[in-house]
């Protein structure tokens, strides 16, 4: 078979590439919104409640845990925004080297309560975020 002109195989490379290209592109956000996944509801917990109060100043978030922490394994590979959904935003955020954070919820009232909500000894639960943003570790300090 003789070889084909140079123009026309130009253009069979082109097509070739921008197929590939296309192929490449069309795949990336499938793979991007493939980490982690959506929290499902958790039974028994009140997040409402668990939501309004902030800093538990008003100390009802002890009341509320039992079931969050009894649900402890669906946490596991949320995504930052799914928990801030559930949760609400957290107490105090630490963030860490290679894009990974921390978020601490205080589980009883403390000197977090005072103006300036500044750090407390008090009990509080901690979600660790890896560099997907998705949780990798739940921690709970003794009520």
């Amino acid at each position: 078979m003789p070889p084909l002109p140079l123009s026309f195989s130009r253009c069979r490379n082109s097509a070739v590439l921008w197929a590939a290209l296309w192929a490449a592109l069309s795949a990336a956000p499938l793979l991007l919104a493939g980490c982690g996944h959506a929290l499902p509801a958790i039974a028994g917990f009140d997040a409402p409640a668990w939501r309004s109060d902030p800093y538990a100043c008003h100390n009802r978030r002890a009341a509320l845990f039992a079931p969050l922490l009894a649900a402890r394994e669906t946490l596991y590979e949320a995504r930052a925004d799914d928990v801030n959904a559930l949760l609400g935003p957290p107490d105090e955020e630490e963030l860490r080297a290679n894009t990974e954070k921390v978020y601490y919820y205080y589980l009883r009232p403390g000197t977090q309560c005072n103006a300036g909500h500044v750090r407390s000894a008090a009990p509080r639960f901690s979600l660790r975020f890896g560099p997907l943003g998705t949780v990798t570790e739940v921690l709970a300090d003794p009520l």
